[in-house]
């Protein structure tokens, strides 16, 4: 994998972009700790995040035919007879709907023996497979594109000839985008430490995501964000 293919915003931590593993080609694991290290503890932001956001990066695009199923991923229970772990369909993301917002529970996924992390699964599947089971929890599907004989499982970059920002590049444009939104609505709590309001993030998103899907391509800019 030469290029990050999927954005992840859990809430009150930073965005990641590069995965933990990638089980295969077309899967990727992203084991993410419950709760803000940096955040000093019995802060607002110290609390286990209940939400996580998934997102296609800008520049990718699934092929025809594919979605990106979204999975909380939790131990198996020996009790039951599982050896392998669990995987609960949370959701997809793919053209027409290329953000999400998942609701994973305070401390989802972390309450097996050592288990510290919350992981977040992401696989590209058939569309009409992840179609049917995002109807089935009552979600809104993406844009199920007509099947075809486009690699299989695979994700294809935009303009793939073209020179692509670094992983890096890429975090940093997106972190600068955050924190010149974000800044102006910080306050203070009684220990002086600076805070930013849910709310804020939920803004900083829906103009961010409304910015991508408008110019795809403002990121690989090097411009002011």
């Amino acid at each position: 994998m030469s290029q990050p293919l999927f954005g992840l915003v859990p809430a009150g931590q930073p965005v990641i972009i590069t995965p933990t593993e990638a089980p295969s080609p077309t899967s990727f694991l992203y084991a993410i700790p419950p709760t803000n290290p940096n955040s000093p503890p019995g802060s607002a932001i110290s609390k286990p995040f209940g939400h996580v956001v998934v997102f296609l990066l800008p520049g990718v695009v699934l092929p025809p035919g594919t979605a990106a199923a979204i999975y909380l991923v939790t131990p198996p229970s020996p009790a039951l007879g599982q050896t392998t772990p669990n995987f609960k369909f949370l959701g997809g993301i793919g053209p027409g709907k290329e953000s999400a917002i998942f609701k994973v529970g305070p401390g989802a996924g972390t309450t097996g023996p050592g288990s510290k992390n919350v992981v977040i699964g992401v696989s590209v599947e058939d569309a009409e497979s992840v179609a049917s089971r995002m109807a089935s929890l009552g979600t809104t599907t993406p844009a199920a594109a007509t099947s075809g004989n486009g690699t299989e499982g695979a994700l294809v970059p935009v303009s793939a000839e073209r020179q692509q920002p670094s992983t890096l590049v890429l975090a940093q444009r997106i972190i600068k985008n955050a924190f010149n939104f974000l800044s102006s609505y910080t306050g203070s709590t009684p220990g002086q430490m600076e805070v930013v309001p849910l709310k804020a993030f939920e803004e900083w998103w829906k103009k961010f995501e409304s910015k991508v899907r408008t110019d795809p391509g403002f990121l690989e800019r090097d411009d002011d964000q």
